[in-house]
């Protein structure tokens, strides 16, 4: 099984682009590797289900162009999200993809379960997976994860309450292994910040909302750019988990972004990415915090740029003083 620090020489920054619901797609993915820094997407994007093996044949045979002509700067490598509650009726369907095309990194979320970790480690495969609390990622590593995501206050989308230091300092009492951080970060210096914390790498979803390359809407992408921490909702309302959306949508929906009443956990569904789940996602917009540092539309390998720049800029400074 190759390891993430090794995966981790192709990589330019330690960044993981996060996977994000209909905005992540092989547009999105491949612009991320080849800018140098992981690209993901949840499986569920790809609809109807067939349509996963097109997806990943078309990554792979980009990236693999990009590196014949490219061989000094060769693409990170790629991560698919796989949806591990028990609603999700294609879960294994969508395993059985990843195992044919034998997927880099494979991203799991909302649960954990063996026999998923298992089928991406038969051909060596790394299995990576998001919790927000130290409960969730003993259990994760438990069950046979290689690393984990640890989604702190402030992530866009499913997000956690806790700190990122207190949630990163108990997860690394007990585990040193591969581990991301989210809630956030959408700066250089937060990437380098994150890695001073003791995580190896950054993981940043709202701030790619805002690039070319993002299958997002106008409006929503320049609601990231207008917008700041104040502006982020944090509610169950919309799938049963709680997690962070953006004022605007909600009000634009004929909601009051203030007065959420609390929903029935029970509700989360994502049988096949249904048209409900894909509704909700589509006119209720997921962010996180951090989205204060984005101003302006960017393509992905101009925002990755930045990053670059500002990661080595605050790492060149901490060196002098």
């Amino acid at each position: 099984m190759a390891s993430l620090k090794d995966l981790k020489t192709r990589m330019r920054l330690p960044v993981i682009g996060a996977p994000m619901f209909i905005v992540s797609t092989p547009k999105l993915v491949i612009a991320q590797c080849k800018a140098g820094i992981v690209g993901s997407f949840p499986s569920l994007n790809a609809r109807p289900a067939e349509a996963l093996d097109d997806w990943l044949t078309e990554i792979k045979q980009a990236l693999a162009r990009h590196d014949d002509e490219n061989p000094d700067q060769p693409s990170a490598p790629y991560a698919v999200n796989q949806i591990v509650h028990r609603s999700n009726d294609r879960l294994m369907h969508d395993v059985e993809a990843c195992v044919r095309h034998e997927v880099p990194i494979v991203i799991c979320s909302l649960g954990a379960r063996e026999e998923v970790y298992e089928a991406i480690h038969s051909y060596g495969g790394i299995v990576l997976h998001d919790v927000i609390n130290n409960k969730f990622a003993q259990k994760a590593i438990s069950k046979g994860a290689d690393g984990l995501i640890a989604v702190a206050a402030g992530a866009g989308g499913h997000a956690g309450v806790q700190s990122p230091f207190a949630l990163v300092q108990e997860i690394r009492q007990w585990f040193d292994g591969p581990l991301a951080l989210s809630g956030c970060i959408a700066r250089g210096q937060s990437v380098l910040a994150a890695e001073a914390m003791g995580a190896d790498f950054g993981y940043i979803g709202s701030a790619f909302v805002a690039t070319q390359e993002a299958n997002a809407d106008d409006a929503y992408k320049q609601a990231i750019v207008d917008g700041y921490a104040d502006d982020i909702v944090y509610t169950n309302y919309f799938s049963g988990v709680h997690g962070n959306y953006l004022k605007p949508s909600i009000a634009k929906a004929g909601l009051d972004p203030d007065n959420l009443p609390a929903s029935d956990p029970s509700k989360m569904d994502f049988k096949s990415a249904g048209e409900g789940a894909k509704k909700v996602w589509k006119d209720i917009w997921g962010c996180g915090q951090g989205i204060g540092a984005v101003t302006d539309v960017q393509t992905t390998a101009q925002f990755v740029d930045k990053l670059a720049e500002e990661y080595d800029a605050a790492k060149a400074a901490l060196c002098a003083e």
